[in-house]
């Protein structure tokens, strides 16, 4: 997100004091001015809303139609543990309702629909993208739409597999600053789309690669 925005309110300021003497008090309005879209509510993901949401973000969109189940409670601690609750809901409504409760000042919200049915029109709204529980092919496509936009939107693509788990990182044209002795030095890190990184040969990844890498790989175009 860009550093064009309001200041932060007294209210805020109070709410936030301890982080922002850890990050900077502007660190802490681009946050608060950030909107994030998640789809697929697994266990990681809730962790992750339950943390941004925590500390401050601007607003947070939910999506995921699937509704709650039993077995979903052991990797889902957003999920209420009485069935009364849950029964006929949706994991986004549930999810959406539990994390209300983490931080009032913060908006959260449901979107219903597929990752593939929403345009590049509706993405548009967002400075963060975070998917899960999808295809590769919903994952490439989604990607897509984000690099399309006039504006960068940072893409994340999540997936865990028991104990183990990887994601991907899409800053599109990332640039920061970086202190090197007494002079501070502008740096320009470019990201590669989710279909080309993928596209990499495995004969051309580097020998230390983790061999998790391969194990996912296999495991998610076994499913495909």
């Amino acid at each position: 997100m860009d550093g064009d925005g309001e200041e932060l309110t007294a209210q805020e300021t109070a709410l936030y004091d301890r982080q922002i003497r850890v990050w900077g008090a502007d660190a802490q309005r681009r946050l608060s001015k950030s909107h994030v879209l998640v789809y697929g509510m697994k266990g990681t993901v809730a962790e992750f809303c339950k943390n941004i949401v925590l500390a401050g973000v601007g607003s947070l969109t939910l999506v995921d139609d699937r509704a709650a189940t039993e077995e979903m409670l052991s990797s889902n601690f957003l999920i209420p543990p009485d069935e009364n609750v849950y029964s006929g809901k949706t994991l986004a409504e549930l999810c959406c309702n539990s994390l209300k409760d983490f931080n009032p000042m913060v908006h959260v919200s449901v979107e219903k629909g597929d990752l593939s049915s929403f345009d590049v029109e509706f993405l548009s709204k967002f400075d963060v993208v975070v998917v899960s529980c999808c295809t590769l092919s919903a994952k490439k496509l989604a990607n897509g739409k984000c690099r399309k936009l006039s504006k960068r939107v940072a893409f994340y693509a999540v997936d865990c597999r028991d104990s183990c788990g990887e994601i991907f990182v899409d800053l599109q044209d990332y640039k920061y600053s970086k202190k090197k002795q007494d002079e501070t030095v502008e740096c320009d890190l470019k990201y590669p789309s989710f279909e080309d990184a993928l596209s990499v040969p495995w004969r051309a990844l580097h020998r230390r690669m983790s061999k998790l890498y391969y194990a996912m790989r296999g495991l998610v175009n076994s499913k495909l």
